[in-house]
């Protein structure tokens, strides 16, 4: 796997002050895509043990609140198998630190066998996500006014509750509600 930034102290990808990883490869190639780029799974650098190590440290300040994955698209079968090791350190290290994903396949398709997002650790990798923000970007349905989201199809998916409840973030007020 490929990845193609990490930022150390991102506040726009998830609540609070989030450690984030773009990972390359994006097979969704949605119109309007703010990151065209990743769609090439060889873009960008080697995810190695020493990029693994360097999340894992940047994750140590108590002010991080989590971690986020984005790309391209971490549930790429190719991605989710390189990333099981990466979500596992941080569960045991961190386990007070939130996780959340953003990938253009619904969770529908996730959990649907034979879809093309699905393959042996999807449910594993599901397992880990705290709040998963799924479904492509349709640039028809833009609205800058949504909070983690880019259009109005994508749905921010809490995880925790054994299964998926949609919330209604506010930025503005950090405050959240079941929707």
């Amino acid at each position: 796997m490929n990845y193609c930034n990490i930022k150390d102290c991102d506040i726009a990808d998830g609540t609070g002050v989030r450690v984030t990883l773009f990972v390359s490869g994006c097979t969704n190639h949605c119109k309007g895509c703010f990151q065209p780029e990743t769609w090439d799974f060889n873009y960008g650098e080697p995810f190695t043990s020493e990029t693994e190590n360097k999340i894992i440290e940047m994750l140590s300040p108590s002010y991080i609140d989590g971690f986020t994955l984005l790309g391209g698209d971490p549930f790429e079968p190719s991605n989710q198998k390189a990333l099981i090791p990466l979500l596992h350190r941080i569960r045991d290290l961190y386990p007070t630190k939130n996780i959340w994903a953003y990938t253009g396949f619904t969770y529908e398709m996730l959990k649907t066998e034979g879809s093309h997002p699905r393959c042996e650790v999807t449910d594993e990798m599901l397992s880990m996500i705290d709040i998963l923000v799924d479904g492509p970007f349709v640039e028809e349905l833009k609205d800058i006014s949504l909070t983690f989201r880019g259009s109005r199809n994508q749905r921010i998916l809490d995880l925790t509750k054994g299964e998926p409840i949609e919330l209604k973030l506010d930025r503005h007020s950090a405050s959240e509600s079941e929707g």
